[in-house]
């Protein structure tokens, strides 16, 4: 047998070998299709955002002008800026002010008493809770200066009454800041007020505003007053 034979038949043999070993190997199992599974994925609730405008116009929201005082990108626009924020007054502490403090102007208070500083929160909404509330401060330096500001307010009404803080030097509001009137209020906004005799006040989420004007867009229903000091009804004003 030549070489070239020998060299076919050996190719011939180990083709037939390597046939043969495949057809003796474990056939393929058919493709069975399985149901998708029924594990249902969980997601998070779909968060709830704000619908309050950043700006009413020319003056802020309360939801606003928080918000850009917590922005790293917009703080700098707003603290320590003068801003206008237009909601409603839904808290004042004038109903909260202890005994010790309520008298004439010119008159201390006790050693002992130590009350707060006057304020009144103005927030989006009359039910607002007062975390979601801007406070004022700046407007009255203490419960005596307000009680002074009653009775002139109640002898002379709203349009000729003009009671002034002997000690700050400003005009306080007429009428005095009561729940339920929607209102603008101008002043500084930051996260402190340092015009407290008693330290430094902060609040570091809704900021702080410190009084300069107040504009009324709508009256309160009832008016505020000091614990123990009558008020004279609206109609005998007139």
């Amino acid at each position: 047998m030549s070489l070239s034979a020998r060299s076919i038949s050996f190719s011939l043999l180990a083709a037939t070998s390597i046939s043969a070993i495949g057809g003796c190997g474990k056939q393929d199992v058919p493709y069975q299709p399985q149901p998708a599974p029924s594990v249902k994925a969980t997601l998070p609730a779909v968060p709830n955002v704000p619908t309050t405008p950043v700006k009413i116009g020319d003056a802020y929201s309360v939801w606003g002008a928080s918000y850009y005082l917590r922005s790293r990108v917009h703080r700098a626009s707003i603290a320590g800026q003068t801003i206008t924020v237009e909601g409603y007054i839904n808290k004042t502490n004038l109903p909260d002010a202890p005994e010790c403090a309520v008298h004439k102007g010119g008159k201390a208070d006790p050693e002992d008493c130590k009350p707060a500083i006057p304020t009144f929160w103005v927030a989006d909404t009359r039910e607002a809770q007062e975390k979601d509330a801007i406070p004022v401060l700046g407007w009255a330096s203490n419960y005596a200066q307000i009680f002074d500001a009653i009775k002139e307010i109640d002898e002379k009404g709203d349009e000729d009454a003009k009671p002034q803080d002997t000690f700050w030097g400003v005009q306080i509001p007429v009428p005095l800041p009561s729940p339920g009137a929607k209102v603008r209020v101008t002043g500084r906004y930051a996260t402190t007020f340092i015009g407290s005799s008693t330290g430094t006040e902060a609040n570091p989420i809704m900021g702080i505003l410190t009084y300069q004007k107040i504009d009324y867009l709508e009256q309160a229903p009832e008016l505020v007053t000091l614990p123990g000091v009558k008020r004279k009804p609206k109609d005998e004003d007139k």
